[in-house]
């Protein structure tokens, strides 16, 4: 009786996991194209789900160019890092890595310029920082502004021409060999930290609205997210109904600076705040931006060269490749993940190789168009693909085609502008506290009970916010008598990325380790098993528009690193189905067994 009761069982719970992994699988995969409407829905999403990061950019550059009081220029460049992020992603869905991976600006790119905006020749002459004093449409003012924005944009024109090379060339996967966790993870956990002091001064103008803030967002997006709210829509079918729709998954952070921005508005219109500008409080009123909408115009395309001819620091461009480095290594792990939570077989060299090279034109055209930034995969979008289970990269195109159509909306802009100054450091606090956190998660591959890696990470992590603050107050320190010489090493000292990757690559790299301690092992077990879901070719990552069939079979094409061969392909296909039947057999009886346990 035990006997055949067992064995039901155990074909019972082998159904159950086989069912859940079903469930796990995208509803969606790469190629597909969901229905119109649902295209059009997901793609806002996506642009909701990356809109606080990207406004974020120039919100904080602008205290580097001297435009605290010029709300109308933060506006174009609102619209212009829209424009260039959603041409970007295009260009990356098109003919970069062709997963459903959305570009946006990058906080790595943030910290170096705003280290090259510190240098005393940069620095914000005292009367830009009066209100009472900056005439925004005075030529002395433009200039001092778009000064300082054209030696940006040059520095990361030539800075992006190393993403161009190392991506296009193939070196990536040289390189990914010495750059593992522990220099990832100081890295980009610094990113956050570095931005402390600008987050509390936009929190600290009034305390009270950040909290707020901070709490709508916090209550959005960690207790009320699984919530759903019920909404009526129409189809042919069942007719008018209702559905289902996780609107506080979507858009916590959109919704919570929504509630405070009409809390100030309110408080604006009765008069609670103060109308003073030297009293605490007063930056919490929505009218401090004066008629910037009304001024803004409705349509506005942006171009390469809207503020002049593009200057170069070379101190600015070693600050910037540090950033740029940094933002590559995180590329190639949104990469994978956006490939296993899309249903694609994890991405072949030559479409890594493709990706990063696109994504250095992108950070080109960013210098060109004068974001002041460049562009990177966005890691926020990738989870939200796990979220909604759609992983088609014809939404992620839509997506980049809002951005666009955004990016030309010059009122849309100036909307964004006039967000109170407490309500975007709420917004900080928590976006860069997520920002530090999502730094230190990429420690979970290493053996973190090993002493050697809890010395490198700890040392790397003090050491970088130590340094840079002792030269930040001792700029008169670093004087060889050459003054490029000064300027680079400041702006790299002073980086804090750079401090604690340079002493995280360093340290990883000469002190012995095994891999498996170092977490360099990129594919286990799980990940070659999980492959086995997916599409069961590679022609997901070949070029559009036929040019993989034209090219494909040229023998030549073989030492293009980012073009695939097809010759490979058909040499190693025979191997691949049998390795893949292995391994799928292998993994049902797995699943089966542990079921059963």
């Amino acid at each position: 009786m035990d006997e055949p009761f067992s064995d039901q069982q155990a074909g019972q719970s082998g159904k159950t996991c086989v069912a859940e992994e079903d469930r796990n699988k995208p509803t969606y995969c790469v190629t597909d194209v969901p229905p119109w409407y649902l295209c059009i829905f997901l793609a806002f999403q996506h642009y909701l789900t990356a809109f606080g990061a990207i406004v974020s950019i120039p919100l904080i550059l602008s205290e580097g160019l001297c435009l605290q009081h010029d709300s109308l220029t933060q506006s174009r460049l609102i619209n212009t890092i829209f424009f260039v992020s959603g041409l970007c992603t295009v260009l990356q869905v098109t003919f970069g890595v062709r997963l459903p991976i959305l570009q946006g600006g990058t906080f790595a790119l943030v910290t170096p310029a705003m280290a090259m905006l510190s240098l005393p020749e940069w620095k914000c002459p005292a009367w830009t920082q009066n209100a009472s004093l900056v005439n925004t449409s005075s030529p002395l003012f433009i200039e001092v502004w778009q000064t300082r924005m054209r030696t940006l944009q040059g520095s990361i024109m030539v800075a992006s021409l190393l993403q161009v090379v190392v991506g296009f060339s193939g070196l990536i996967g040289y390189l990914m060999r010495f750059i593992g966790p522990l220099t990832i993870a100081p890295t980009v956990s610094l990113i956050g930290l570095s931005l402390y002091d600008s987050a509390g001064d936009k929190a600290g103008s009034h305390w009270a609205i950040s909290a707020m803030t901070m709490v709508l967002i916090i209550l959005f997006s960690q207790y009320l997210r699984l919530i759903p709210i019920p909404v009526p829509t129409y189809s042919k079918t069942r007719k008018l109904h209702t559905s289902k729709l996780y609107i506080f998954q979507i858009m916590p952070i959109l919704l919570g600076i929504a509630i405070s921005w009409l809390v100030c508005y309110l408080l604006t219109i009765y008069d609670v705040l103060p109308s003073d500008p030297a009293r605490y409080g007063h930056l919490a009123r929505t009218d401090v931006k004066g008629n910037v909408v009304s001024e803004a115009s409705w349509i506005r395309f942006p171009y390469p060269g809207q503020w002049g001819v593009p200057t170069v620091s070379l101190a600015g461009v070693f600050g910037i490749m540090a950033g740029i480095i940094c933002s590559m290594a995180e590329s190639v792990g949104d990469y994978h993940a956006c490939a296993r939570l899309s249903g694609a077989p994890p991405p072949p060299k030559h479409a890594i190789n493709r990706g990063i090279g696109v994504e250095g034109l992108g950070c080109l055209l960013a210098g060109a168009f004068g974001t002041g930034n460049g562009t990177t995969s966005f890691s926020e979008n990738v989870a939200a693909l796990g979220i909604t289970k759609v992983g088609s990269r014809t939404v992620i195109l839509l997506s980049g085609v809002v951005m666009i159509l955004m990016g030309m909306l010059g009122k849309i802009g100036a909307i964004f502008t006039t967000i109170p100054t407490p309500v975007i450091g709420g917004m900080f606090l928590i976006m860069f506290g997520v920002i530090t956190a999502a730094g230190i998660s990429n420690l979970q591959s290493t053996d973190m009970n090993s002493s050697r890696n809890i010395f490198v990470f700890g040392f790397s992590m003090f050491s970088a916010l130590v340094i840079p603050n002792w030269i930040m107050k001792n700029p008169d320190s670093l004087e060889t008598g050459i003054k490029e010489v000064d300027q680079v090493l400041h702006i790299l000292l002073t980086t804090h990325m750079f401090v604690g990757g340079f002493l995280g690559f360093f340290l990883d790299n000469t002190i012995p380790g095994t891999k498996r301690e170092r977490g360099l092992i990129t594919f286990d077990k799980e990940h070659l098993e999980e492959s086995s879901d997916t599409l069961e070719t590679e022609e997901v990552y070949d070029l559009p528009f036929g040019l993989s069939f034209c090219l494909g079979h040229q023998s030549w094409v073989r030492y293009i690193p980012f073009c695939p061969w097809k010759g490979h392909r058909s040499q190693y296909i025979s191997e691949d189905n049998n390795t893949s039947q292995r391994q799928g057999s292998k993994h049902s009886a797995q699943v089966i067994e542990e079921c059963t346990l």
